[in-house]
């Protein structure tokens, strides 16, 4: 998969002056673009177009094309396009946004969560719905057994569970199928957040009718080697024909008069103006070389590079590692979250890529009560940072390093990790730093950053 993936021999300047080929491990947030959505958008931007009710050749090419797209995501999750439609929007966050606004709610409509979700999948419930939430276990794990009892206590106002597929802090994998069949047992219906899960395993929706069927899922495509900013949202057409949309405006209608608006057809209510169809083409064609490469592939290459980082982070001194940490325990995706015993994570995510050339992620990843749960910071530990936080102060925020895997890194990207970390760890790293207050990073003293001498978006 190396060959495919744009942008790895690019060589990043370091704090000494000199320059070292990048390593990304934080494919996490965003992975880098996938040389086939590059080249199919290559081809295709000439006959770029206006899509739906255009005339002319082009357009009418756009129009095949995105709805094409449409096909091949549904394909990915093996989702049946006979019931179910495929949304695009902005992004992952924005899919569930537009779930929340769509299904039935108030004060008596419940959504059970899960104390390990995103805040994309947390805080848009919170807006409309009565919102329950599952525990973890000390470990981050689902507390399967609390999932049951929330379950059972709320099922007779209960509209929704909504679960990630893939921890985006621990990795964690959920047993989504399995959940399903309790929920739909309750009478309920599923979401899942694949925006983690997707790029490294295969989903299956599975059919309509049977219990383990995901009912509502969502991807994001910036998580899927696929630049441009496009999410979809994927679930029954039933649940969003008794609602006005979240966007209203340019085709989402099909009748407008000066008392009336009678609403377009699926997928089409649901994408206010103008789509974003070369980030749809773009994720499409990412989805189809996943698929062409082997998802099963993918998979048994993360594993066992999973198991080779945790051996190796072993080796580092002060190293503390969140979530499951024996290498043949393996229930998670390649997401591993660390810390170095009295080094700020910050201060550690800044060394790792002014000296080592390595990207990676650090502090809370959008998932506070989670990260302060892993942590196990006190209450009045977590007042004391939430108050600094909230007064401009972001230096003492609590977090960790996140290190996360992509389909094209190898064991030399985790080498030049461990060598790093290594580093640090003895304190024998080369910088000065300072931290800045209002962000929480830290920077080096007197360093210039050159970033002309790399792009610039005005000549």
């Amino acid at each position: 998969m190396r060959d495919r993936i744009l942008g790895l021999d690019m060589k990043t300047p370091l704090l000494d002056g000199s320059t070292v080929t990048y390593v990304n491990l934080d494919n996490g947030a965003s992975s880098p673009p996938m040389r086939d959505a590059v080249e199919a958008l290559d081809k295709f931007m000439p006959y770029y177009s206006s899509v739906h009710r255009g005339t002319g050749f082009k357009s009418r090419l756009s129009t095949k094309t995105f709805d094409e797209a449409r096909e091949i995501i549904a394909e990915f999750v093996k989702a049946d396009l006979t019931n179910n439609t495929v949304i695009f929007g902005k992004n992952a966050s924005e899919a569930i946004n537009k779930l929340a606004h769509s299904l039935p709610s108030g004060d008596d409509c419940t959504v059970i969560a899960t104390r390990m979700e995103h805040h994309s999948n947390d805080l848009p419930w919170r807006d409309h719905f009565n919102v329950v939430y599952v525990d973890t276990l000390p470990d981050g794990r689902l507390d399967e057994n609390d999932f049951d009892r929330k379950l059972s206590e709320n099922k007779d106002n209960l509209v929704l569970v909504a679960v990630t597929g893939a921890a985006n802090v621990t990795g964690y994998l959920q047993p989504i199928h399995r959940l399903a069949r309790k929920v739909h047992e309750a009478g309920s219906l599923i979401l899942v957040d694949a925006a983690q899960l997707a790029p490294h395993r295969a989903i299956d929706m599975k059919p309509d009718d049977d219990p383990e069927h995901i009912d509502f899922l969502v991807l994001a495509g910036h998580k899927m080697y696929a630049p441009y900013g496009t999410g979809a949202l994927i679930g029954p057409k039933h649940a969003f024909m008794n609602c006005s949309p979240d966007y209203s405006g340019g085709g989402t209608v099909s009748v407008v008069t000066p008392d009336e608006v009678h609403w377009a057809g699926l997928p089409d209510k649901e994408e206010a103006g103008s789509p974003n169809v070369a980030g749809a083409v773009a994720m499409a064609a990412s989805a189809m070389a996943l698929m062409e490469y082997s998802m099963k592939k993918i998979e048994e290459h993360e594993v066992e590079l999973t198991k080779y980082a945790l051996t190796r982070l072993k080796e580092v001194p002060g190293m503390i590692i969140y979530g499951e940490s024996d290498p043949e325990k393996l229930d998670r995706v390649g997401v591993i979250p660390f810390n170095i015993q009295g080094v700020l994570h910050s201060l550690l995510a800044a060394i790792l890529g002014y000296e080592g050339g390595i990207g990676v992620r650090s502090g809370c990843f959008c998932a506070h009560p989670y990260v302060v749960s892993l942590l196990g910071l006190s209450e009045e530990e977590t007042r004391s940072w939430r108050d600094e936080f909230l007064a401009g102060d972001k230096s003492r925020m609590p977090g960790m390093v996140r290190m996360s895997l992509g389909c094209y890194t190898n064991r030399e990207d985790i080498d030049r990790l461990i060598e790093m970390l290594k580093i640090v760890a003895a304190g024998t790293y080369k910088g000065r730093y300072e931290v800045v207050k209002e962000t929480g990073e830290f920077v080096p003293s007197g360093y210039s950053e050159p970033f002309d001498d790399y792009f610039m978006l005005r000549r």
